[in-house]
């Protein structure tokens, strides 16, 4: 067994940069590389796109990200674990063979499934425990051809389950890890596990030692969302200032077989890894601190002790945890009908002015068949509904209308009629673009763990 290993974040979200992963790769000395890159909506997302082809429903970026990596993973022995399977990790590693044969580069890829429950999901409805908006996902699931949105949306059009995948943990990457896999790809595994399975496997910790899970699943947190803990979602150019944004790096953890941690980020690479950016990271998406649920542990955030140990290194130990939850998290999406958008800019004098009669008028055509009609002035009261009394004459504003409908074609109407202000006053609007969006919803269930089975293939 290993003392120590050192694992990197290459990416924290499907849309994420390409080099960061390509520098840990080929600079950071790694034993394994993460690249996470699911979240609730980018799984249904992709669940879409399987079913329009079977062969598609992985990561977009699948194929960019593996065909940069794959020749420097080989040369520096590097195992890949990424949850870039999406909704179909099997096509996924047959895309990732055949850019190995491209390269000729032999690789033993494993795929690990298990998640997907939409088939399951009807038969085992009456065993489902309340998480989020139980009745609207209990209905959904049983009823799905005829049913409307929650009440908290837009207007209500009729629904239809597109996804249902649940929060695996490390048991699955384990099997694929002792099978000597040098690239691991899954659905939708909890972010944490894709770093505590490593850990578990190098250090032959036990899978019920829940204070060192604990610990490893604090280490997977902080590392998850990548670029978010060098300074990246931390930065404020006046309160919190990080340099060199352009060329940040993503981290890396040094993981000693006790559970504790050094973080850090490749020498040279733009960012900062101090107190300030772990302690966030470290707060980021926690509901209770005592109790961090995930598939493999409840961990206990309130115990962990950080210490900056030098120029872009702190240290973290002291996580605890308890025995594992005995329900898994499943993510519901079901197509929420379209979003129809319209934006028009007024600039010059009398900006604000012009932009809210547009507005009020819109809203008096509008307002009828749109009940819930957002109108926002963009650069006055968009973000947050108020300029909290700051009267300050904007130069420039942007007008955006936007409402949900049940179809495409009705959804359309709030463009065009932003589009017919052009000529239709006030005097100077320009600019306009319209939208329409399908609308994907998601709500969340727990099912019993014994219902969920993750299962390796091998390629």
């Amino acid at each position: 067994m290993k003392n120590k290993i050192r694992i990197g974040c290459g990416a924290g979200f499907s849309g994420d940069r390409l080099e960061p992963a390509i520098i840990l790769a080929e600079q950071g000395n790694l034993d394994y590389l993460v690249l996470e890159c699911l979240a609730e909506r980018t799984i249904a997302l992709a669940q879409k796109r399987k079913r329009a082809d079977a062969t598609k429903g992985y990561d977009p970026l699948l194929e960019r990200r593996i065909e940069g990596l794959l020749p420097i993973l080989a040369k520096n022995n590097i195992r890949l674990i990424t949850n870039m399977g999406a909704a179909n990790p099997i096509e996924g590693a047959k895309k990732i063979v055949e850019i190995a044969q491209k390269q000729g580069i032999s690789v033993k890829v494993a795929a690990v499934i298990g998640d997907e429950l939409s088939d399951k999901l009807v038969a085992i409805s009456d065993e489902i425990s309340k998480f989020n908006n139980e009745d609207f996902a209990i209905a959904l699931i049983t009823h799905h051809s005829s049913l409307n949105t929650p009440p908290s949306s837009l207007n209500t059009p009729p629904s239809s389950l597109i996804s249902a995948n649940a929060y695996m943990g490390v048991e699955g990457i384990l099997e694929a890890l002792r099978s000597d896999a040098q690239i691991i790809i899954t659905g939708r595994v909890a972010d944490p596990s894709l770093f505590l399975a490593p850990m578990i496997h190098e250090f032959g910790w036990a899978t019920d030692n829940y204070n060192l899970l604990g610990q490893g699943t604090i280490v997977g947190h902080l590392l998850e969302c990548a670029g978010q803990i060098t300074g990246g979602y931390f930065a404020d150019p006046i309160t919190k200032p990080v340099t060199n944004l352009d060329t940040l790096g993503h981290p890396f953890a040094d993981v000693f077989a006790d559970g504790s941690a050094i973080i850090s980020k490749v020498a040279g690479t733009g960012g900062v890894v101090n107190l300030a950016t772990v302690k966030e990271q470290l707060l980021y998406e926690v509901v209770n601190p005592h109790a961090y649920l995930t598939p493999d542990v409840s961990a206990n955030f309130t115990t962990v002790h950080l210490e900056e140990i030098g120029d872009n290194q702190v240290k973290v130990w002291g996580g605890t945890g308890q025995e594992k939850p005995s329900t898994l998290k499943v993510s519901v999406g079901y197509q929420a009908g379209f979003l129809g958008e319209g934006e028009i800019s007024y600039a010059g004098a009398n900006a604000l002015a012009r932009a809210q009669l547009a507005g009020d008028t819109l809203e008096k055509r509008l307002k009828a068949d749109f009940p819930d009609l957002r109108t926002d002035y963009v650069g006055v009261s968009a973000i947050h509904r108020t300029d909290f009394n700051h009267h300050l004459e904007p130069y420039e504003v942007r007008l955006r209308l936007a409402a949900n409908a049940a179809t495409a074609q009705k959804a359309a109407i709030i463009g065009e009629e932003v589009e017919a202000l052009y000529t239709n006053g006030p005097a100077g609007g320009g600019g306009a673009r319209k939208y329409v969006t399908e609308l994907v919803g998601i709500v969340s269930v727990l099912v019993n763990r014994k219902k969920v089975s993750p299962e390796v293939i091998l390629f």
